[in-house]
């Protein structure tokens, strides 16, 4: 499968217009590995006059003189030139030296631009809150949805239930066994190995990848922190797999969602939700070998990874034996949505959630409506 349409991805715009104002921020690209981030960025250089692009990729962690150089070489192009670096998390104290550089080129006045991504949030956190608070403007990047996937390479909906999320995979969708190949090995383990474990303390990085994959064998499924311990082949406590799912969480492998409750102080009391950003990190746990309640659940999945791209919070309600896939919360708008892939799903978990929030909206999403449904809820 070739592409078949070059499209911009919309964060492309988004900084566009922000570096054509007068006073543009720190600009910061964090997303999933292999989505497009870097792709986008030279898309947008193609619009930018004067600009210097370097990479830090690699294995080992470069010092911090790495920026001091890329500044240079950017200020010797022009005063108004736009610097780019990119996987910046991998250089050595990079927010305090940003910050420096950031500081002094104000009080001269020089107008040089800045744009700096990663594939890390666990260390482009901690580096922003620590010493870049107030100078930067954040840019998320996705996981490629459906609509993207078929504009672009001509996904079939079920093309993507099956392999959708990851650009770079699409030609290989023909070829199962090189399709799996390139997932574990250009995709997870990287992001294991490169984003988490270099960055964070694991004891056990096989119990971790084991973790992984035992997490995302229950997608969009509520499943407590003891049975998840329980199946760990190793001894452990509660505290280290919440401490595990985080770490996922900041790499964007998954997300938990927790159990909306109109006493927001007990929301995260609950067992979470696990939902893969993507069907193809479910999927590939199961070899590509789908039966039609799995395929039901990668739609699930689907449905969880583009609501959690829209700007408000993301939760599942359960009581008794009614429940609801997803509630999506943004200001005073509240939507509770059943997410129904073939027949065996009724309304009743709606029902219920209507009579304790009759505020809510509710929606069954299928396959044939479910685009316009994200019309009326994004």
């Amino acid at each position: 499968m070739s592409l078949r349409k070059k499209i911009t991805l919309d964060f492309v715009k988004t900084i566009l217009k922000s570096l054509q104002s007068p006073h543009p921020f720190i600009q910061v690209v964090m997303g999933p590995r292999q989505v497009g981030k870097t792709t986008g960025v030279l898309q947008l250089l193609k619009k930018i006059k004067s600009h210097h692009y370097a990479s830090a990729d690699g294995d080992l962690i470069k010092p911090a003189e790495w920026i001091l150089e890329q500044w240079d070489i950017a200020k010797s192009k022009s005063k108004s030139c736009l610097l780019v670096m990119d996987e910046i998390q991998k250089i050595e104290s990079w927010s305090e030296i940003l910050k420096k550089l950031w500081d002094e080129q104000k009080i001269k006045g020089d107008p040089l631009k800045v744009l700096v991504l990663g594939s890390s949030s666990l260390s482009l956190h901690k580096g922003l809150s620590e010493s870049l608070a107030g100078r930067y403007q954040l840019h998320k990047v996705y996981h490629w949805n459906p609509h993207e996937s078929l504009k672009a390479y001509g996904l079939s909906l079920r093309d993507f239930l099956m392999c959708g999320g990851y650009p770079g995979s699409y030609p290989l969708i023909s070829e199962p066994l090189a399709w799996l190949n390139y997932m574990r090995s250009s995709i997870i383990e990287p992001v294991i190995a490169k984003d988490i474990l270099q960055q964070a303390r694991v004891k056990s990085p096989a119990l971790f990848k084991q973790c992984f994959d035992i997490a995302c064998s229950y997608p969009a499924q509520e499943i407590s922190y003891t049975k998840l311990l329980g199946q760990l082949q190793d001894k452990g406590n509660v505290e280290l797999v919440k401490h595990y799912l985080n770490l996922f969480e900041n790499a964007f492998l998954l997300k938990q969602l927790y159990k909306f409750t109109a006493k927001p102080r007990l929301t995260k009391s609950s067992s979470p939700k696990i939902l893969p950003l993507c069907p193809a990190l479910y999927t590939v746990g199961l070899d590509l070998d789908l039966d039609s309640e799995e395929l039901g659940r990668s739609f699930e999945v689907m449905i969880g990874s583009m609501l959690n791209r829209l700007p408000g919070q993301l939760y599942y309600w359960r009581e008794a034996n009614a429940e609801v896939d997803y509630v999506y919360k943004f200001g005073k708008r509240l939507y509770a949505l059943e997410v129904k892939y073939g027949n065996k799903k009724t309304a009743k978990g709606l029902l219920k959630f209507k009579e304790k929030f009759p505020q809510a909206t509710t929606f069954i999403l299928t396959p044939e409506n479910y685009q316009n449904v994200f019309a009326k809820i994004g």
